[in-house]
């Protein structure tokens, strides 16, 4: 036998199965490598690529988030700071009557506003109030060259504003008043006692602080009230209540006033038109309304445009002389160097030995 041919094979088989083995194995490493390596490289993107993107659009969203928050509290400061300016401008143009109504315990709120408190009407002293009907009669009979009947020797003065309020000069014309502790009768026009706010509120301060309040037409329209030249009696009685109802709205609808005041003066419509003013005359007592006219002024709406000396040396030449002494004056828009001159010409009163009143 020969064994040496059958070692031989048997080697040989040995030997094939061997590298047979070892390439399968080898590709079996190859294999293993290669996807341990794939699933590296794969591992390695799904670590990095969705972190980077969630990352980026977190922060992207936070700064939106913060900017529009940033955006919405920037408009509502702005709001606030809006709100705040227009309401301390509306603040401070009724400041002083708040002040003047707080003081008196007198507010007038919209619940209220139609129910007149007395005490507030009477806040005058009644040692300082005179009957308009005596005014009337005084005035009168000084004008007829008579002896007036309240002629007693005393000297008296009533100040008085016509055509306001205004907004400008009014508030003045009070807080001299105030400072001097004295009054006036302030002769008041209804459109500009409707035309703002402001002014509805000055005629309360007006009635606060002691102040009387007449009535001078709502138009004060000399071409409706005195058509060619004549009174129309309609006309004139429709501005008076016209005027006393705007009073009501405000003050409330027990509020009256008797003093009454024409454009022009009584005295001047008694010389145009004789028979109109009788009719007139008559037809205002029925309501117990009496014409308030006046017997010294400081000429601040006739003639050239007069500073505030001039107007005072006017009250002192018209004053003269004058037992009492009703004087004209107007608070109106554009009457400015009245109200620099009222100080003076109060002061000047007082030197005088004037009492000073308002008439009711």
């Amino acid at each position: 036998m020969n064994y040496s041919n059958g070692t031989s094979k048997v080697t040989e088989a040995k030997e094939a199965g061997e590298a047979d083995e070892s390439i399968e194995n080898s590709d079996i490493d190859d294999n293993s490598r290669t996807n341990k390596g794939n699933s590296e490289t794969n591992d390695i993107s799904d670590n990095i690529r969705p972190f980077e993107i969630d990352e980026v659009g977190e922060e992207d969203f936070k700064g939106i988030k913060k900017r529009k928050f940033a955006i919405l509290l920037t408009i509502v400061a702005v709001a606030i700071i809006i709100g705040i300016a227009i309401t301390v401008q509306k603040s401070v143009m009724n400041r002083q009557t708040a002040e003047a109504l707080n003081a008196n315990g007198n507010a007038y709120s919209e619940g209220d506003k139609n129910q007149t408190d007395s005490n507030v009407y009477n806040s005058a002293r009644s040692s300082e109030v005179e009957d308009v009907a005596f005014i009337e009669k005084y005035l009168n009979q000084q004008m007829k060259g008579q002896m007036p009947d309240g002629a007693d020797g005393k000297k008296v003065v009533y100040l008085t504003f016509d055509d306001g309020p205004s907004e400008t000069v009014t508030p003045k014309v009070l807080d001299t008043l105030k400072a001097e502790n004295v009054h006036a009768t302030f002769f008041l026009v209804g459109k500009a006692i409707d035309e703002s706010e402001a002014n509805k509120n000055i005629v309360k301060r007006e009635l606060a602080e002691g102040n009387a309040i007449g009535n001078h037409t709502y138009s004060h329209n000399y071409g409706y009230l005195y058509p060619n030249g004549k009174i129309n009696l309609e006309n004139c009685m429709s501005d008076f209540e016209k005027t006393n109802q705007s009073l009501k709205n405000i003050l409330g609808q027990d509020f009256s006033t008797r003093a009454v005041r024409f454009p022009g003066g009584q005295m001047t419509w008694d010389k145009k038109d004789p028979s109109g003013a009788d009719a007139m005359d008559k037809a205002l007592h029925e309501r117990d309304y009496h014409q308030i006219d006046w017997n010294s002024l400081s000429q601040d709406a006739e003639g050239a445009h007069k500073n505030a000396e001039q107007l005072k040396q006017e009250v002192i030449k018209t004053v003269s002389g004058r037992e009492k002494a009703i004087i004209l004056m107007h608070d109106t828009y554009g009457k400015e160097e009245t109200a620099k001159a009222l100080p003076e010409i109060i002061k000047y009163l007082k030197q005088q030995g004037y009492e000073f009143k308002i008439m009711k």
